[in-house]
């Protein structure tokens, strides 16, 4: 730093072969830019503003809408999320409307069961896509 950039090499020994690639940066660096990046007025000499936390960090906007896959499966997993709790009410109408007799114990049971799973499931996977695909901040209060 003291040197400064355009004696880089008489205060560098680079010996190993892993480094060359360093080196001819320097060197083409030095050659087309005079060892300066020159950002052309791009930004007037001051970086931009920097943008909000939850904009810089959002992962819906940034990501998933541009990445096809991501998009797919953001769009697969908010339908599951939709279907989950209809096949939950519809397991417990179709055991309230079934007369006591028409349904054995057991199917009736697993009905139930199956209501519940479903429910729990749709509220496990809504907290799933929150936590992957949106933006949410980090407190780290409780630790």
């Amino acid at each position: 730093m003291e040197v400064g950039p355009t004696n880089w090499k008489a205060t560098c020994f680079v010996p190993t072969k892993s480094d060359a690639k360093v080196v001819a940066f320097r060197r083409w660096l030095e050659k087309y830019s005079g060892g300066q990046i020159n950002w052309g007025g791009k930004f007037s000499g001051e970086l931009p503003p920097t943008p909000p936390k939850e904009q810089l960090m959002d992962r819906y906007w940034s990501h998933v809408v541009n990445c096809s896959s991501c998009s797919l499966a953001y769009k697969s997993l908010n339908v599951i999320e939709v279907v989950l709790p209809v096949i939950s009410i519809g397991s417990i109408g179709i055991v309230a409307a079934t007369k006591q007799n028409a349904m054995s114990a057991a199917t009736r049971t697993s009905l139930v069961l199956m209501a519940i799973l479903c429910f729990a499931a749709s509220r496990w996977l809504a907290h799933f896509i929150y936590k992957n695909f949106h933006f949410h901040d980090d407190s780290h209060a409780h630790l």
